[in-house]
């Protein structure tokens, strides 16, 4: 291999780094966000919103995120009431649609990891904050939230990792990120190899943080549940 072409290459593809990093983190905020909604409505009483929060979830995570992309980029503007609306000097933008694309599934996904979350919550611990009287934004706010949270976290890492792997799509809507820049090169150069293997490091050192600071996160937030030393050491 070509050190020095692998150089040069891993340079311009760390130039288009930044722009990987504002797809994944537009999309996991906005997606986040929508998540928490679409789990409020799935866990309501109200009928007509909670079967909507089941389409939803069923069609975003039923349907390949390639093809959401597409028919948001491309299909949107068949639509003459959005394409004369004052969203379409936004929705024209291949990033702005990108990052709809990608929230709008990822909020899919979190949404049923932040459901499961609730359920894990013991029963006994609603109950007994209720027995004191607490009202319903407060239990939520120091009980199912927290609680929830931390149960999900092992998952929602995950989805976050397939987040940072699914902004690569976003080349296909002319939005030049890694992978991207990546094929770019390679069609000027002819040196698949080198390239792409460049682009790997990339997404493999960036996941590689992403998990080490969940598991810090996860750490941070589970004291009790970190394992007692086999052999503990002796006071003095």
């Amino acid at each position: 291999m070509d050190i020095a072409f692998m150089f040069e290459t891993m340079k311009t593809l760390l130039a288009a780094l930044p722009m990987t990093l504002a797809l994944f983190a537009f999309s996991v905020f906005f997606g986040g966000i929508l998540a928490l909604v679409i789990v409020w409505m799935r866990v309501s009483g109200n009928a007509v919103a909670r079967n909507f929060a089941k389409g939803y979830i069923f069609i975003f995570r039923g349907s390949p995120l390639l093809i959401q992309m597409f028919l948001i980029f491309y299909g949107l503007g068949q639509f003459g009431f959005i394409r004369y609306s004052f969203l379409w000097p936004a929705l024209r933008e291949p990033f702005v649609c990108a990052v709809l694309a990608l929230a709008l599934c990822t909020a899919g996904y979190t949404a049923e990891i932040f459901r499961f979350g609730l359920r894990a919550i013991p029963a006994k611990e609603i109950e007994a904050a209720r027995s004191v009287g607490m009202s319903g934004f407060l239990l939520t706010r120091r009980i199912l939230a927290p609680i929830a949270f931390r149960h999900a976290l092992p998952a929602y890492s995950t989805e976050v990792v397939m987040m940072v792997k699914s902004t690569a799509l976003a080349s296909l809507v002319t939005v030049w990120e890694v992978t991207g820049v990546a094929q770019r090169l390679i069609s000027q150069t002819y040196r698949t190899m080198e390239v792409f293997l460049c682009a790997a490091i990339i997404y493999l050192l960036l996941n590689f943080l992403i998990l080490q600071a969940m598991s810090l996160l996860e750490y941070k937030l589970t004291p009790h549940r970190r394992a007692a030393p086999l052999f503990p050491v002796p006071q003095r």
